[in-house]
């Protein structure tokens, strides 16, 4: 492990040299490509460097304890040794979650796909309320969400709504959002007060640069169509709704929020680069996954990953068996304890399976 380490800290210098170069300054691509690859790489360096920085004071520590001391300053020093001790023994466990290969779309914005499933309106009532929580959300972390593409219902719900979340790592804590949300409520269309069970599905993309995919513009059909509001009533009599569709696989991206095409043509082309690298990885992650024979937490989208119970006040999360009694602030957007679960337990297999690996 700390040969690799070492690997990690020599090759941040040679970055740091780089990025001084004026030819790659000049190099617009590298300079990107090297200033993100340096980023990445800092808190494994500076944890490391904290590390052998501890590890030299540790030494000194002990060689004190050969020489001659009084009981009052052996006892202080004995008590660094153990302070050292108990520090090394942490960065050691950090340093290895550190040195396990990041998902290198951790730092990106999320694209968001909110649909009601089963149920009717009441799904598409829980549609808008999983909208409204993750938007609570974002603006507790400081980030900044927008509306790309919205279906409502006359009921103020949602048979689809497509947002994007903008800020540093949006897509890190908002991964594991991919599945069947289910909802066990009394719905606001139903006055019997009987509890129903209803679904909405999430899928949480990260953008794609143009850098990062690259899509042939021979390859995207280019339609557009007057806007439509709730129920479908047109809205805006001006062709300004855009319908993006790529040939070789058939994904179909809209926008229609916008009055101008132009801006309603770039919001389409994000979520198509977000829907089609997204496909790319899906196929790829089940071919590792046949070749490892394990599909485990994959985030496949017909799963079934939480419920959100009302009458007892619930929020299950079934992929790590967390359940939590708070499901009055889980709406309000108070995510961090969920995601905080979801992101160790990501560690802990990742961690389980470099140690296979």
């Amino acid at each position: 492990m700390f040969d690799r380490l070492q690997s990690v800290e020599d090759r941040y210098e040679r970055l740091n040299e780089l990025l001084s170069d004026p030819e790659i300054i000049n190099d617009a691509k590298k300079l990107r490509e090297y200033s993100k690859e340096q980023a990445d790489l800092q808190e494994t360096v500076q944890a490391y460097r904290q590390y052998k920085e501890a590890k030299a004071q540790l030494q000194d520590a002990k060689a004190m304890l050969e020489e001659k001391l009084d009981a009052e300053m052996r006892e202080m020093v004995k008590e660094e040794v153990n302070d050292l001790e108990d520090q090394l023994v942490q960065l050691e466990e950090r340093l290895k979650i550190l040195l396990v290969p990041k998902d290198p779309n951790d730092d990106k914005n999320v694209i968001m796909e909110i649909r009601g499933a089963a149920g009717g309106e009441e799904a598409a009532l829980f549609a808008g309320t999983l909208y409204r929580m993750y938007s609570r959300y974002a603006e507790s972390q400081g980030w900044k969400t927008e509306v790309i593409e919205a279906n409502e219902t006359g009921l103020g719900g949602f048979k689809e709504i497509i947002f994007m979340i903008t800020g540093q790592g949006a897509f890190s804590k908002l991964k594991f959002e991919n599945g069947a949300h289910r909802v066990q409520r009394v719905p606001e269309t139903e006055s019997g007060g009987r509890i129903h069970t209803s679904t909405a599905t999430v899928a949480a993309l990260p953008e794609v640069e143009e850098f990062d995919i690259e899509i042939n513009e021979k390859d995207i059909r280019f339609d557009t169509f007057a806007s439509s509001g709730a129920g479908g009533q047109s809205v805006n009599t001006t062709m300004s709704a855009v319908r993006l569709t790529h040939i070789p696989t058939g994904i179909v991206a809209t926008s229609q929020d916008e009055r101008s095409q132009h801006k309603n043509k770039d919001k389409a082309m994000k979520i198509l680069r977000a829907r089609i690298y997204d496909k790319f990885q899906q196929e790829a992650q089940a071919e590792y996954d046949q070749v490892r024979k394990s599909a485990v937490g994959t985030g496949d989208r017909s799963e079934r990953i939480r419920t959100y119970n009302y009458p007892q006040n619930r929020v299950t999360d079934h992929r790590i068996g967390l359940t939590i009694q708070k499901l009055d602030q889980i709406i309000e957007g108070k995510l961090d304890e969920i995601i905080e679960a979801l992101i160790l337990d990501d560690q802990a297999r990742r961690l389980e399976n470099a140690a296979n690996e």
